[in-house]
């Protein structure tokens, strides 16, 4: 679904430009959750931003390649590399509140992909945002399209992010630390709900994260990165039974031991 390979990024307002992101190459396949997970400043996110065509102004690309299927994403110029964001790739990010616009009603915000990408007809782009609420188990959609970012509650808010990004039906979603900001029951409802959407849509997720317990709990292979490069990768029950770097050890180590060995489970 998905393949980078020797990706290579550097910010130009770092001493000697400095490298950010260190040819890494790694691949996602269809229907999969892949964990990138690392400390602040390891490179992660910039790698998810660059895969969606999201690349910051100061950072650019020195080497590399993108695959979504056939199609090499750094190839496409801004107005092709539109018609793929939100529609074949979308991304949700850790904290709602600055990403949903507090001036527009729900239903709006969800409804702007399909606006952008489809021909649909104002009724049956409501029957799609209305579904979409459906799926991310958000109580009488038909209310909640009315009501404004500040009326719902946090997990609230990361479910109506995720409802805006899969009602395209994506083929890949990219979530970044979409937990964080949450209490640990939210977070617990949300990776168990991106794990049905996973199963229920075959869709591929791109889970990037700081926190290798929760990358345990959703993902069945992990990508661990530090300083820009990619220091160990494999199944994510082998790396915890079996980690090869010392890095990763530290990680493992910083869980609380009666976390370490939990699964999503769906009922």
């Amino acid at each position: 679904m998905l393949k980078v390979e020797n990706l290579t990024i550097r910010f130009e307002d770092r001493e000697a430009g400095q490298e950010v992101v260190k040819g890494i190459s790694f691949s996602v396949k269809e229907g999969e959750i892949l964990g990138i997970v690392g400390e602040s400043g390891s490179g992660k996110t910039m790698t998810a931003l660059t895969v969606m065509g999201l690349l910051k102004k100061h950072a650019f690309l020195d080497s590399g390649n993108i695959y979504l299927e056939n199609l090499d994403l750094l190839q496409l110029n801004e107005k092709q590399m539109r018609t793929v964001q939100g529609n074949d790739i979308s991304m949700i990010f850790q904290e709602p509140m600055t990403s949903l616009n507090p001036t527009m009603k729900i239903g709006r915000q969800v409804e702007e992909a399909l606006k952008l990408h489809t021909n649909m007809s104002k009724k049956e782009r409501q029957e799609k945002v209305l579904k979409a609420l459906e799926d991310v188990e958000l109580e009488n959609p038909e209310l909640l399209i009315k009501k404004y970012p500040y009326e719902l509650s946090g997990g609230m808010r990361q479910r109506v992010m995720i409802a805006a990004a899969i009602v395209c039906r994506p083929k890949l979603l990219i979530a970044d630390e979409p937990t964080t900001a949450l209490d640990v029951n939210t977070q617990e409802s949300i990776l168990k709900l991106m794990k049905k959407l996973n199963q229920k849509y075959k869709m591929s997720i791109l889970f990037i994260s700081h926190n290798l317990r929760v990358v345990n709990e959703i993902c069945s292979r992990v990508v661990v990165m530090k300083n820009g490069e990619i220091v160990e990768e494999g199944e994510t029950e082998e790396i915890f039974k079996n980690p090869q770097y010392e890095y990763t050890k530290q990680l493992i180590e910083a869980i609380p031991t009666r976390v370490q060995k939990r699964k999503i489970v769906l009922k």
